[in-house]
């Protein structure tokens, strides 16, 4: 395990081996596809802990027919009538599916809890029930993977003050993420006690420091395709065909159709 104040990797470094790993990715993608497999990825940690970098680098080069990302809103009237689990099983893969929660059913250990979104009483119903859940997935076949992005209070610090001066990154953060600086301990405490109740042979948590979000990224991607027991499938063989004799056909001339502006044009 990266301890905190490892050196930082270096970026070609990192980059190298990001995409050495993420060609593994397709491959445990095409067996997945390939077998019918069924792989369910969560992802949780504090906010700025670096899940949604983490996610972007292990989807980058997948099929969105395969794998496909869950980031669920907060729930609608209707579903706050319903079992709490409910809309989460709507989005479970089927056969050959890879799906990667961001954000999972375990909002209501963490935002939920401290926040005061739902009651005692539904917490704890939710820390018995959690475990029993995890065990039916992971008995009806489903590879299960958890993983908990711990980040420090300082970076996280760090973190939100740099979004907070980029523009591009500004989106990122809302008045929730914010306020959550006040409340450190309480979310400390909040996922202390959620790792006791919901960390399960059957099930368990992989933690990630995620202080270095490139180790972290790296980390993390390899310990997936270590712990999902893969193995390589022989693509299909495929040939470019001749292209045609031509028939005749002629293009409509260019001035009956609206063209895009060339503003690239403008940059020389």
């Amino acid at each position: 395990m990266a301890g905190k104040n490892a050196a930082t990797l270096p970026r070609k470094t990192y980059e190298q081996e990001l995409l050495r790993l993420q060609a593994e990715l397709v491959k445990l993608q095409e067996w997945v596809r390939v077998t019918g497999a069924r792989l369910v990825v969560i992802f949780e940690g504090r906010d700025a802990a670096g899940k949604g970098g983490t996610i972007k680098r292990v989807a980058e080069h997948l099929n969105p027919r395969v794998a496909r990302i869950a980031a669920l809103p907060k729930p609608t009237e209707r579903e706050r009538t319903q079992w709490y689990f409910q809309r989460y099983v709507e989005h479970l893969p089927a056969a050959g599916e890879i799906v990667l929660f961001d954000r999972s059913w375990y909002n209501r250990a963490g935002v939920e809890h401290v926040m005061g979104f739902c009651s005692q009483e539904e917490h704890r119903l939710f820390l018995r029930q959690c475990p029993v859940f995890e065990r039916m997935l992971v008995e009806d076949g489903i590879l299960l993977r958890k993983y908990w992005f711990s980040v420090s209070d300082t970076e996280q610090q760090d973190r939100f003050r740099r979004r907070l001066d980029d523009p591009l990154r500004r989106w990122k953060l809302s008045p929730m993420d914010l306020e959550s600086i006040t409340h450190w301990e309480a979310y400390s405490r909040a996922k202390d006690d959620m790792m006791v109740h919901t960390d399960i042979s059957e099930a368990p948590w992989y933690v990630v420091e995620s202080d270095d979000k490139r180790r972290a990224r790296l980390n993390m991607i390899a310990h997936l395709l270590g712990s999902v027991p893969f193995h390589e499938v022989p693509p299909p063989v495929l040939e470019l065909p001749r292209r045609p004799a031509s028939t005749g056909y002629e293009r409509p001339p260019r001035d009956l159709q609206t063209y895009v502006p060339d503003h690239a044009a403008t940059l020389s």
